[in-house]
C-alpha cells in the first residue's frame, strides 16, 4: 500500500499528476493560502516554491486509499470530463505505485470554474 513513500510525498506526488490533467485549472486553495498576505516572503526549505497542496486529501485504509481531490476546473471543457480524467489519472498513478494491491477510492469534487 505504497507504505514506503512518505504520505506528504505521495499527497504532491498526487497534486502533480492532478494539475497535469486537461481541464484543471489549479488545486482549490487552502484557508493558509488565502490568508498569506502579498508581504509576506517566501517561505523556506523543502519544497517552498511550491504552495502546499491543500486540494488533496489522502486517507489509507484497509480496502487501500481514499482520495478526495477539489479542483477548481477551466470553463472550456465539460466539467463531468475533468473529474473523470482526474479521478482516471490519481487512480492509474496510485496502481502503478503498488501494483497488484486494492485500487484507490477517488472523489473528485469540482469547487469552482474559472
Amino acid at each position: 500500500m505504497t507504505a514506503h513513500i512518505a504520505h506528504d510525498t505521495l499527497v504532491e506526488d498526487v497534486a502533480g499528476v492532478v494539475e497535469g490533467v486537461p481541464g484543471v485549472a489549479f488545486l482549490k486553495p487552502g484557508l493558509a493560502a488565502r490568508l498569506r498576505s502579498a508581504w509576506s516572503g517566501p517561505a523556506a526549505g523543502p519544497g517552498a516554491g511550491r504552495p502546499p497542496a491543500a486540494g488533496i486529501r489522502l486517507t489509507p485504509g484497509p480496502e487501500g486509499w481514499h482520495v478526495d481531490v477539489q479542483v477548481v476546473a477551466s470553463r472550456r471543457d465539460r466539467t463531468v470530463d475533468v473529474t473523470r480524467a482526474v479521478r482516471d489519472a490519481v487512480q492509474a498513478h496510485l496502481a502503478a505505485l503498488s501494483p497488484g494491491g486494492p485500487p484507490a477510492r477517488v472523489t473528485v469534487t469540482v469547487t469552482g470554474l474559472v
